[in-house]
């Protein structure tokens, strides 16, 4: 006696699952509106106690933001419900069938958070050449002659350029009394 063995093809997906996967660029269509939605409900929510001089204010830009945003969203929905599709990535430095590499993700979200907590007790001068620092090292480069001075040079020039120039203060830290 021989016995037969079929090949069962896999069960189709659900019409509801399918249109879904067809759709899928919808979510980021809903990730834009929810970020419109609260640009804007923060901009109409502010407290503005300046006195301003002319149409334009500090609420100006985020209600515009926000407005883009929106129309982005509905923009993007109407096409994909029309059929239109995403391309894949085409790109010749990323290659798709290698994973992602996840160290790197880790230590440059490790690099930003660190300077995030030592911003305020250190200044952003030392914070900031430690995020320069640790990005361009998580990043790849291994020039420990070189590496610190730049990211030391571009957090000064960056705190001065804020600081001084646009009026906008950041912690100076220690080096308060010397900057």
């Amino acid at each position: 006696m021989t016995t037969q063995t079929t090949d069962v093809p896999p069960a189709p997906a659900s019409p509801r699952r399918s249109w879904l996967r067809d759709h899928s660029e919808l979510g980021v269509s809903v990730l834009l509106l929810a970020l419109g939605v609260l640009v804007l409900t923060d901009a109409l929510t502010m407290d503005v106690d300046i006195a301003q001089r002319g149409p334009v204010g500090p609420k100006t830009v985020p209600i515009v933001v926000g407005a883009g945003l929106l129309l982005i969203a509905a923009l993007l929905a109407v096409d994909v419900l029309r059929g239109g599709r995403g391309q894949a990535e085409t790109g010749e430095d990323i290659d798709l069938s290698e994973p992602a590499d996840w160290r790197t993700v880790l230590l440059l979200a490790g690099v930003f958070l660190g300077a995030a907590v030592l911003i305020e007790p250190l200044g952003f001068p030392v914070a900031g050449a430690l995020l320069f620092w640790g990005a361009a090292f998580s990043l790849g480069s291994r020039r420990l002659d070189r590496d610190p001075l730049i990211a030391a040079v571009l957090s000064l020039v960056t705190y001065a350029v804020f600081n001084n120039l646009l009026g906008v203060p950041l912690p100076g830290g220690p080096l308060m009394g010397a900057l």
